[in-house]
């Protein structure tokens, strides 16, 4: 029998839909892209997206606060929607809890679920609750809706596009990290000291709240439109710079070159790499969780990309033929690799 993790996230999801085909003439875009497309009756068309988070696979309850979860839960949702230039419109919320919850948590978990929704416009309009053997999980749709022109595809980027991304990366996964070590602190010390002790994250906030916080990037919409530039392509990144950049080039059929110098780090991110003897340009490439989006366009729109806030120009697109690369400080080239986080195969070596 083949092991999961053998094929990964999407080397499965690719084999299991391969053959599918679509038989609605409503259907516009399937699997493959950060939404489906649906056409709508009313001129604009809805784009539907669902995530699911994993207790033990995607959090840990030891360190992460419910509240905190429910809001992490949305987002990670919304981000979908906007990285198909889309507004969010409603999402259904669907949860398995285990008999170690209380009613307080579900109220704490929901505190948070609301907070994303009130901070984005979105309409809580449902959802389904059910018992849990094997720990807390958390499945969210989200429905958004745009023009047809405005929709923003993976597929669209093509050579001599610039390839742009929001905020800066690798921060989440630093924070990750501190989290993931002071929680091997704790466990380590007896149980009296373990209950008084309390790590020191003075000077990490920024990463902490990444991980445990992150925010959709409708401010980064916004400001695309606002300057009239539509990306030709545009995807959220979830898996890691790399992942992403290579899921676009594949769905357009391009390939890409990306310089080391212009991704954008965090002072924290650079810092707290330094001190896990990590290189943090890998931490950036690789890392994942930041919900930034990274997008293309036309080499034509530079002026004004260059001129939006939190966003840098990081690369550009090329032909297929010549492949994938980062180009690293000292002019060397080596070849992307989709080496992002992925649950199947972490869940298989667990």
């Amino acid at each position: 029998m083949t092991p999961i993790s053998q094929l990964g996230e999407f080397g499965l999801i690719e084999r299991l839909t391969k053959d599918l085909k679509s038989t609605q003439p409503s259907t516009l875009t399937g699997v493959g892209d950060d939404c489906a497309v649906i056409s709508n009756t009313d001129g604009e068309h809805m784009l539907v997206t669902t995530d699911m988070l994993m207790e033990g696979i995607h959090f840990d309850l030891v360190y992460t606060p419910l509240k905190h979860l429910g809001y992490k839960a949305v987002m990670v949702n919304l981000s979908d929607i906007y990285a198909m230039n889309a507004t969010p419109r409603q999402l259904t919320v669907s949860v398995a809890v285990g008999k170690r919850f209380g009613v307080e948590h579900m109220d704490e978990l929901y505190a948070g679920i609301r907070m994303a929704c009130e901070q984005h416009g979105v309409d809580l309009v449902g959802g389904d609750t059910t018992t849990s053997l094997t720990g807390l999980a958390i499945s969210i749709t989200a429905i958004g809706t745009a023009a047809p022109d405005d929709i923003v595809r993976r597929s669209g980027a093509k050579d001599t596009d610039l390839l742009c991304v929001s905020g800066n990366l690798g921060a989440a996964y630093m924070g990750l990290q501190l989290l993931e070590r002071e929680k091997m602190v704790f466990n380590s010390r007896p149980a009296k000291e373990a209950e008084a002790a309390q790590p020191d994250f003075a000077g990490r906030e920024y990463l902490l709240e990444r991980i445990l916080k992150p925010e959709a990037r409708r401010d980064i919409v916004q400001s695309l439109r606002e300057a009239g530039i539509r990306p030709t392509a545009m995807i959220d990144i979830s898996d890691g710079l790399s992942s992403e950049a290579l899921h676009i080039c594949k769905a357009s059929g391009v390939g890409c070159r990306i310089y080391e110098e212009h991704i954008p780090l965090d002072y924290q991110t650079a810092s707290a790499a330094e001190e896990f003897n990590m290189n943090v340009t890998t931490c950036a490439l690789n890392g994942g969780e930041d919900y930034e989006l990274l997008f293309t366009v036309p080499l034509t729109d530079y002026e004004r990309v260059k001129e939006l806030p939190d966003v840098r120009v990081i690369g550009h697109i090329t032909r297929r033929e010549l492949g994938t690369h980062l180009i690293t400080r000292d002019g060397q080239e080596f070849p992307l690799k989709a080496q992002g986080w992925n649950p199947l195969a972490a869940e298989e070596e667990a």
